[in-house]
């Protein structure tokens, strides 16, 4: 038998699936108890008061920002580098030299 085989028939012998786990997994509930309707389970601010941002939010915005300005601005402004553009620009140029 060979040393693949070996090892395969073990693995398959002592694998056991994921759902067999009794806490369940990625889609299980969780731990809330019943839906309250809020988005996220946060509950809004009181009347007259703003909502404090987490921590990670001013930097996600700010990245994002700049990410949006700089692919804004830096795509359209790439150079052409299509094989398409070269080929004509070599055929005017030979086509010049030639007259």
């Amino acid at each position: 038998m060979s040393l693949l085989r070996k090892t395969s028939t073990g693995l398959l012998r002592n694998f056991k699936p994921r759902s067999v786990h009794s806490e369940g997994g990625f889609f299980s509930q969780g731990a809330q108890e019943g839906k309250n309707g809020l988005l996220f389970g946060e509950t809004p601010p009181a009347p007259g008061q703003k909502r404090k941002w987490e921590s990670w939010e001013a930097p996600w915005y700010f990245m994002l920002g700049g990410a949006v300005v700089i692919l804004g601005l830096g795509l359209p402004s790439r150079p052409d580098t299509s094989i398409m553009t070269w080929a004509k620009r070599q055929a005017k140029k030979e086509l010049d030299e030639a007259a």
